[in-house]
């Protein structure tokens, strides 16, 4: 994303996260849990809740303008919900160069599958965390404070300008 499209820059406000479960899982702990890390690492964050329709995901991110979109799955059938639901998000040309992190339990094997995760990024995501280990909420945090300093740096650089 370029600095002069960051909506953070362009609205003069913090960057955000937009934290969303997939359609079928209910869990809630874990988005609560994605939440606290985002706002720990400076993002204003709109947590969306469990089971979103693909449909309401997608209006939330164009209204939303989020820096960041987050998925969490619980139930193992992420794989299967990302692979409809990522290029929705990918085929709107608001959401082009915002990045699109998905994370959690994939499959319902209970092992990690690198084929899931290397199809979910073929179908839109930047970033699948599988591995369920503390590695990936260090990566996930890591993540997360380079989208709040690229926001910062870019409106540090720029001016907003008022209507």
């Amino acid at each position: 994303m370029f600095p002069d499209q960051n909506p953070a820059r362009i609205e003069g406000r913090r960057p955000r996260a937009l934290v969303s479960g997939v359609a079928s899982d209910s869990h809630t702990w874990n988005l609560v849990y994605l939440q606290l890390v985002c706002e720990e690492e400076g993002l204003d964050v709109v947590n969306l809740g469990p089971c979103v329709p693909d449909e309401l995901l997608v209006a939330e991110c164009v209204d939303q303008r989020p820096d960041l979109v987050v998925l969490s799955t619980v139930n193992g059938h992420g794989y299967r919900e990302g692979l409809r639901v990522v290029p929705k998000l990918r085929a709107r040309p608001e959401l082009a160069g915002v990045p699109i992190v998905m994370g959690g339990r994939l499959g319902v094997t209970g092992r990690r599958e690198k084929e899931l995760a290397d199809q979910l990024e073929a179908a839109g995501c930047d970033r699948v965390f599988d591995r369920g280990g503390p590695e990936d909420i260090d990566e996930f945090r890591t993540l997360a404070a380079a989208v709040t300093w690229k926001a910062d740096d870019a409106a540090a650089r720029t001016p907003v300008q008022s209507g």
